[in-house]
């Protein structure tokens, strides 16, 4: 089989068109063919193009190999290779804790492996935490273990459902992410477009079909359970673990995808002394813009065309005073929701349908801080400077889950909102207009301040007056790192396996379900006692935040 790249086409071809430029490449028809990427360079907003990869087969495809040209060469083999498989009647069940994409991913593997693991989530099946979550959304009524971090599904579910990111995958771990998918029932496209998402109401319906695999393979989920502590031997090697509904679950491997808002579960780690450490994040708001604005500014006259969608973007300004503000999980066409997972505190996120079809675009507009902000030392700081804002946004913002806005203009002036204007702010359960000084650092209003217009240059409208800004984001990655060696194990706590976000290992869907599929490898094979092959073994850091 042939890879063919580069094939560039108008954006409103016919559909024979990529027939025949396949055929024209080739100098030769096909005896089959199939889109392996589908992408668009919109870097000229009048001339917009597809631009297409395809995977085609020949009869003879040496002579064309021959040729040396760089857009066709041998197509890549796009299969996932197990790492290992357990005997027949292996009875050594390791024990996943979490059900966001890491943890759904690594128990996936395992059980596809055979290892039949056990599940621990201390929220509820993901159909039960999304009325508990709109509970908080539509009744202001919090369910602290079960929310939008909380539950089956993970921070992920209640986000736009991107499934790209920056990461290098030569050993196609995010082919296998991909491919589960579909097989749970998203769109096939997923696995060719250049920038695939597939919305939350559609990661609910997967996220159950692969949890009905992981129990057809002897899996076992145990909902509402708690991990209170890790038991340890003498060597500090798991045991097993405390349960908080009273129980010991006698285990030597445990999986740790916590998520990035465990903070009961980061300390009571912190005090069993499993070695971790503090870590950069970021602050900021959720800002808002008509839609209509930013497929104007991105596509021009191609704005609203189907094959495009509702644009989005990806913006950074480095600030004078030494600040990086950036967007960050951009949401076309969705809305802001409330995201906090602690009494008192009010969190924003952003979420799309698969649709993308409200009238808001949305993305987080934050600022990067580090430990030496966080006015304390050691691992648990970040969460004590996220909590600090999370409550000064719940004052702000009347003290009932309504959050605080302010329109740009008045935040560039310095000066707080009293009202709002032509952009309707999304976030349920409501806004107050105010000053968002109130609860954000003030480096971070500086830098935010000079980064509006200087984003505008790069997005025009970006700086709109009447444009909505909704704090505060905290939520952007976990602020600690649980250390890891090559093998992902921690180094001081044998048999426990820091994984995916809330490990700082990962960000976002696809990088999460990734790091889940590497900690499960590495899982198997210390089960078998093998050695992890040298290709499979990586610290495997990546950063990219939620969506």
């Amino acid at each position: 089989m042939l890879r063919l790249t580069e094939i560039r086409l108008p954006l409103d071809h016919p559909p024979a068109a990529l027939a025949d430029a396949v055929r024209e490449r080739l100098g030769v028809a096909p005896l089959t063919w199939q889109v392996a990427r589908r992408g668009f360079d919109a870097r000229q907003k009048r001339d917009i193009k597809l631009v297409y990869s395809i995977d085609a087969t020949l009869a003879d495809e040496a002579p064309l190999l021959a040729r040396e040209d760089q857009r066709i060469r041998p197509a890549p083999d796009m299969r996932y290779q197990f790492v290992a498989r357990a005997p027949d009647g292996f009875a050594e069940r390791p024990v996943v804790v979490g059900t966001g994409p890491c943890g759904i991913f690594a128990a996936l593997l395992l059980a596809q492996m055979g290892f039949r693991p056990i599940i621990l989530e201390r929220g509820q099946p993901v159909r039960i935490r999304t009325k508990d979550t709109w509970g908080l959304w539509r009744r202001h009524t919090l369910k602290p273990e079960s929310n939008v971090q909380f539950g089956e599904g993970g921070a992920g579910t209640f986000s736009d459902g991107k499934l790209y990111s920056q990461i290098r995958d030569p050993l196609l771990h995010g082919r296998k992410v991909l491919t589960e998918f579909v097989k749970a029932g998203a769109p096939e496209e997923i696995l060719f477009v250049s920038k695939p998402h597939i919305g939350t109401f559609r990661l609910v319906s997967v996220v159950e079909a692969i949890r009905a695999e992981i129990e057809a393979l002897g899996g076992e989920y145990r909902f509402g359970t708690r991990m209170e502590e890790v038991l340890l031997d003498e060597t500090r090697a798991v045991r097993g673990l405390r349960l908080s509904d009273g129980t010991t679950l006698p285990c030597r491997h445990v999986v740790l995808a916590l998520g990035h808002s465990a903070r009961d579960s980061f300390a009571m780690l912190h005090a069993q002394g499993v070695a971790m450490q503090a870590k950069p994040l970021s602050i900021g708001v959720r800002i808002e813009h008509p839609q209509a604005l930013v497929d104007s500014a991105r596509f021009g006259a191609f704005a609203k065309h189907p094959v495009l969608g509702a644009a989005d973007y990806k913006l950074v300004h480095h600030a004078t005073n030494g600040r990086s503000v950036y967007s960050f999980c951009m949401c076309p066409g969705g809305r802001v929701v409330a995201a906090t997972s602690e009494e008192g505190q009010v969190v924003t996120n952003g979420m799309s349908q698969y649709s993308r079809a409200e009238f808001n675009a949305n993305a987080g507009l934050v600022v990067g801080v580090g430990p030496d902000d966080f006015g304390a030392e050691g691992p648990l700081a970040g969460i004590a400077f996220q909590r600090h804002w999370e409550r000064q946004a719940f004052i702000a913002g009347g003290g009932d889950y309504a959050a605080p806005a302010q329109r740009v203009e008045d935040f560039l002036a310095g000066r707080a909102s009293t009202t709002l204007g032509a952009v309707t702010p999304s976030y349920k359960p409501g806004v107050r207009p105010t000053d968002l000084a109130l609860c954000l650092p003030h480096y971070a209003v500086i830098a935010m301040r000079e980064a509006l217009p200087a984003m505008a240059r790069q997005l025009p409208g970006f700086d709109m007056g009447d444009a909505v800004m909704t704090g505060v984001e905290t939520r952007t990655s976990s602020p600690l790192r649980i250390d890891r060696t090559d093998i992902c194990e921690s180094p001081n706590t044998p048999g426990l396996y820091p994984a995916g976000e809330g490990a700082g290992y990962a960000g976002g869907i696809l990088s999460a379900g990734v790091d889940g599929i590497r900690v499960a490898e590495a899982v198997a094979c210390a089960l078998l006692g093998q050695d992890l092959p040298a290709e499979r073994r990586r610290h495997g850091t990546i950063t990219e935040g939620w969506g």
